[in-house]
């Protein structure tokens, strides 16, 4: 069984800099539950049907697979709540990948960095840009923002 095992972070934007290659990503959501999401994404010139449930603290199964664009532009006009839009960056520290995600759209204004991790105990190395984790703050998860977009918090 695929597992998630994802951390989340808001970030200091006066010393995180754009780096790293930039890709526009579209996502929607086919379901919204408490114990499962599916999700459509869009990623540059590919895309993908993800699946996401059993969320127990910040680890939960995920099943993703490849599907071909012009399936994903059909599936998000099927999708409930808002498209959520972004463009994503991708830096390497040490043997991890950071993925730093800029809102747009709805979100405009909000940047969260992600990392996946091995085992909920592993040990990272923290960015300087790091300013708090969010992990568990149900609000920062996309499904969330598809319904609630960041411009609702102010």
């Amino acid at each position: 069984m695929a597992k998630e095992i994802e951390r989340k972070f808001l970030l200091d934007v006066n010393k995180w800099a754009y780096t790293g290659v930039p890709t526009k990503m579209e996502q929607a959501y086919l379901t919204i539950e408490n114990d499962k999401v599916v999700r459509v994404r869009i990623a540059g010139d590919k895309a993908f049907l993800t699946i996401k449930g059993n969320l127990s603290g910040i680890t939960r199964d995920e099943f993703e697979y490849e599907i071909p664009v012009d399936d994903a532009k059909q599936l998000m006009k099927m999708c409930i709540g808002n498209v959520v839009s972004k463009t994503r960056y991708v830096i390497p520290i040490q043997d991890k990948k950071w993925e730093i995600d800029v809102f747009e759209g709805d979100n405009l204004g909000l940047i969260v960095a992600e990392i996946e991790l091995d085992n909920e105990n592993e040990t990272i190395e923290m960015p300087d840009w790091i300013i708090e984790e969010v992990s568990t703050d149900r609000k920062y998860y996309n499904f969330n923002l598809s319904k609630n977009p960041y411009r609702n918090w102010q």
